[in-house]
């Protein structure tokens, strides 16, 4: 049987849309053997998906000749999506299984084997068969487990000559493990009434995994427990040695009375696919360590020698049970600890011997290369636009508000916008900053709107994605979308931005990412604190930049309005008459301008048309400068000293540098609670002053006689207050006085 490997990462690669990437997928899934839910799961990732839908279409799969899709289909497909077959000059086995993580691009080198003396075996002082070959069984399964064991053997000759003994049929595979061991307490010690004659040349041989009792291919593996250990390149002494020092989590050790041992290792897979990528992993741990593996020992449905009988003359015996670590679980998180890929521990004695080299700076006085960059803001901020201006400033080799960018690849991770939308914003922006596109060839963009996964999850496919990039800095939009665990709770977020250290680390480029502020006025925090979430934000990147918003009054929003206004009349002035001169004194001056206008265009035999369409453009930059928001940035930066704030306006779709802005100050709470007070106390005179003027209006009003005073009651009902109400106005105001019930004038 020819073991598939694992198609599920794979899927990665694969866009569900067009449809019909999505059916062939699937029909490939059920030929192959998976289930519905894995066809499911990776169709979530699809904004087209609906509930049910899957298993409804999957119970519609019919296989006729012609019309049968298998997983070629999805392999084909991975590589059109950029997915390369593992490919390791020192792979050890020629078996095409997918590792999911990129364990296999670390050394795994632990052992060298140059000084592996060895431990040697111990042969059992009494042979006892029975004891050995119970011992085996009921270590190794459940009495209820269907076991297939073989003792006919037939004699073959090898190449150079010599008698090799091989398994002359299947054996006996109906008998549980539970039925031999019943069967052997009751042989008296002699296992031929249980096993017949052995032939003690040949030896006997066991299955490693348990089987369903139907027959003993790969197909009749009912659970995918051990993996079969094999290897004749070092002496058994050192066999033993390494197993043990590898700390293999091995349930039997066996001499197989030959030149290796044979050492079952607990694999503790759910599927043959896991089974597959673990016994893979198993075998490249051994390699790197010297031990070279028979790959046909890779199948679960493989052979093992049974202790407890003899060969060639000598004793096939266990050596040990259940060393090492207890299971698969700890003794791969024992090898990672090991293999953790650490830097050394340096001495710094030669530290003032050569200058230091510090990483080339990408944004001049504020980034370096390979370092992490974060952007906080409020929602609509405008922070893509500000990260999209970024991208296209590395790209080109320009500035960025204000600081000098080098050129380099930059990779755009766009999690939030449509596609198009958001190539749409590139193409806006680099119009609206009149910027040639020599370099657009450095801007790639990687769309993920609606097909986002976990950071933890994102991180390997992106950096298997990125890794033949050359890129200099990733900018990662906005990151909420791919945010595991609780934003508040520094261990979640410190796993998490584990991630873009790792992402930096991998591919050697700047890393930049979109946060929202938090909550509450932002004005007293300092930019460190100002992104959402648990400190860790603020303490992990290099760089932190805040976008603040600045409250603009109707002063400053009046002189921006002119100003743009000025702006659009030396565009038409220049762009219709290059001729006509206008002094820079008067570029801010729009009455100045206005006269600049009529001037430049009045002897033009078309200036009226054009002054009409340019009105019209004039009352469209009146409409948008007033929508215009106005922004402050400051930084937080770990290699460089802070910069003096910058201030912008948003015009959509740039930032552009307002120095008119400077003096604006970005409200505080206090200035909040000032505030408030100052409104209350506005609200409470007024009252006070209405309060006054309507008790004078009531009692002129009422005292139409001039008799100089006035009943309570009617100024009551005239006002439609109570009387006490009225007996409080009276009392806090001088001008008046009330005496046996009437309201009279103060004298």
């Amino acid at each position: 049987m020819n073991e598939k490997f694992n198609l599920i990462p794979l899927l990665d690669y694969i866009d569900p849309d067009p449809y019909q990437n999505w059916i062939q997928v699937g029909m490939a899934l059920k030929h192959e053997g998976y289930s519905v839910s894995d066809w499911d799961q990776w169709s979530r990732q699809d904004g087209k998906y609906h509930p049910g839908e899957c298993e409804k279409k999957w119970n519609s799969f019919r296989e006729e000749t012609g019309n049968i899709v298998t997983g070629a289909t999805i392999t084909q497909l991975a590589k059109e999506g950029g997915w390369q077959p593992a490919n390791h000059e020192d792979q050890v086995l020629d078996w095409d299984s997918s590792l999911e993580t990129d364990d296999m691009d670390r050394g795994y080198r632990l052992i060298d084997t140059d000084y592996i003396k060895g431990t040697k075996i111990q042969e059992p002082k009494s042979w006892q068969p029975v004891e050995q070959i119970k011992q085996f069984i009921s270590t190794l399964f459940k009495p209820s487990d269907y076991i297939n064991y073989v003792t006919e053997a037939r004699a073959v000759q090898n190449k150079q000559g010599d008698t090799k003994w091989i398994p002359a049929d299947n054996g006996v595979y109906t008998q549980t493990a539970g039925d031999l061991l019943t069967a052997l307490d009751n042989c008296n010690g002699d296992i031929s009434t249980v096993f017949g004659d052995p032939n003690a040349n040949a030896g006997a041989w066991i299955r490693i995994n348990p089987l369903d009792g139907s027959g003993t291919k790969n197909a009749n593996v009912a659970k995918f427990e051990y993996a079969l250990v094999e290897s004749d390149s070092l002496s058994l002494e050192q066999q033993n040695e390494l197993f043990r020092k590898l700390e293999l989590p091995i349930v039997t050790l066996t001499y197989s009375a030959g030149k290796s041992l044979h050492a079952l290792v607990k694999i503790n897979a759910n599927n043959k696919f896991e089974y597959q990528e673990r016994v893979n992993y198993l075998y490249t741990v051994l390699n790197k360590n010297g031990v070279e593996i028979d790959t046909q020992d890779k199948n679960p449905s493989r052979l093992s020698r049974l202790p407890g009988f003899e060969r060639n003359g000598d004793k096939q015996f266990l050596v040990d049970t259940n060393i090492g670590q207890p299971d698969w679980a700890s003794w791969k998180e024992y090898i990672e600890d090991l293999n953790d890929n650490l830097p050394d521990i340096e001495n710094l004695a030669d530290v003032f011997d050569k200058p230091i080299k510090l990483a080339p700076e990408l944004i001049h006085g504020v980034l370096r290369e390979g370092h992490k960059m974060l952007f906080a803001g409020p929602s609509k901020a405008g922070k893509s636009f500000g990260l999209m201006q970024l991208a296209i400033a590395i790209a080109e080799g320009t500035n960025w508000n204000g600081f000098k960018c080098e050129q380099g690849r930059v990779l755009y991770v766009n999690l939030e916008i449509d596609p198009n939308s958001a190539k749409k914003r590139i193409v806006d922006i680099y119009h609206a900053a009149g910027t040639t596109h020599n370099g657009i060839n450095n801007l790639d963009m990687w769309n993920l709107r609606g097909k986002t996964t976990p950071m933890d999850q994102l991180t390997p496919k992106l950096i298997r994605r990125a890794k033949d990039g050359n890129y200099s800095a990733i900018i990662i939009d906005p990151i909420y979308k791919v945010l595991t665990g609780d934003e508040n709770n520094a261990y979640d977020m410190a796993k998490f931005v584990n991630q873009f250290d790792k992402i930096a680390t991998e591919l050697g480029c700047a890393l930049i990412y979109a946060h929202h502020f938090s909550k509450g006025a932002q004005g007293a925090k300092t930019s460190m604190d100002r992104s959402s979430g648990s400190g860790v934000f603020a303490r992990d990147p290099d760089a932190i930049l805040t976008a603040t918003a600045l409250p603009i009054d109707d002063d400053l929003r009046a002189m921006h309005i002119q100003q743009e206004q000025c702006l659009l009349l030396a565009e038409e002035i220049t762009k219709y008459n290059p001729a006509y001169q206008i002094p820079e004194k008067d570029l801010n001056d729009l009455q100045m301008m206005n006269h600049h206008l009529m001037s430049a265009f009045a002897d033009m035999d078309n200036g009226q048309e054009l002054l009409q369409r340019i009105q019209q453009e004039r009352e469209a930059v009146i409409e948008q400068a007033s929508q215009h928001t106005a922004w402050r940035m400051e930084g937080t930066l770990r290699e460089f000293p802070s910069f003096k704030p910058i201030n912008y306006w948003f015009k959509y779709p740039l930032y552009e540098v307002d120095h008119e802005l400077d003096n604006v100050e970005i409200e505080t709470p206090e200035d909040k609670q000032a505030a408030w007070k100052e409104r209350m106390q506005e609200a409470n005179q007024k009252k006070k002053e209405q309060s006054v003027n309507e008790l004078e209006e009531a009692f002129n009003i009422l005292d139409d006689q001039n008799t100089g005073s006035v009943p309570v009651v009617q100024i009551a009902n005239y006002l439609e207050k109570s009387t006490q109400a009225i007996y409080m106005r009276v009392k806090r105001n001088p001008n008046f006085e009330i005496q046996d019930g009437m309201v009279t004038k103060s004298k």
